[in-house]
C-alpha cells in the first residue's frame, strides 16, 4: 500500500486503523535544506512526533519538515529494504521523479 501524503510533521495525521500495526518507510522533506530524510519505523505517529519535538537529533537542525511520502509494509525486512534503497542514489531520483508534482508546489 502506497501513500503519497502532505502533512506536517506534528503527528496530526489520521490513520485508518488497520494500518496502524505494520512498517512504515517515510519521507520528510526539510524545509529548511530542501533535502529529503528517509526513514524506517513501526510507529509512524510516534516517529513523527520524535522528529517535529526535535527528538531526533539527524533532523533537529533540520526543522521544519513535511512528511510527503509515506509507504505501509506487513513485513519489517520489506520496509527496511525499501529504506535502504530510498536512500541510495538510484532510490533518491526515483523518489524525486515519483514526488515531482508535490515537490513543485514546495517550491
Amino acid at each position: 500500500m502506497n501513500k503519497t501524503t502532505q502533512s506536517n510533521v506534528s503527528g496530526k495525521s489520521d490513520f485508518p486503523s488497520d494500518v496502524l500495526s505494520g512498517y512504515f518507510t517515510y519521507v520528510l522533506f526539510s524545509q529548511k535544506d530542501r533535502k529529503f530524510y528517509v526513514g524506517f519505523t513501526h510507529d509512524l505517529k510516534q516517529r513523527l512526533k520524535e522528529h517535529h519535538s526535535g527528538n531526533v537529533e539527524s533532523t533537529r537542525p533540520r526543522r521544519p519538515l513535511l512528511l510527503i511520502h509515506y509507504e505501509y509494509f506487513t513485513n519489517e525486512d520489506d520496509a527496511k529494504a525499501r529504506e535502504i534503497f530510498l536512500k541510495s542514489g538510484f532510490g533518491r531520483k526515483q523518489l524525486r521523479l515519483s514526488l515531482r508534482k508535490t515537490l513543485a508546489n514546495l517550491n
